[in-house]
């Protein structure tokens, strides 16, 4: 595996994470309803407390995202 190969490898992850981040934040954003309500199947969950565990939720992928998939790349980008 070299260098080139790795570096490929994370900027597409990098992308499709970005993209599923953003695709849970314009459901959420556009279908909250609809996503309440399939969660309220399993969880009894008032409205503030359902949009906070989606907001910890979403920056916790994010910084998930930037650790795993940016730093990474940037590391890879300054020792070549």
């Amino acid at each position: 595996m070299n260098i080139e190969f790795l570096r490929e490898a994370l900027c597409w992850s990098l992308a499709i994470n970005y993209l599923i981040l953003l695709i849970w934040f314009f459901m959420f954003i556009n279908a909250k309803h609809w996503m309440k309500s399939l969660h309220g199947r399993w969880f009894k969950l008032n409205d503030p407390t359902f949009d906070a565990i989606h907001y910890a939720a979403m920056a916790g992928y994010k910084i998930l995202i930037l650790v795993f998939n940016l730093v990474p790349l940037i590391v890879l980008s300054i020792i070549t």
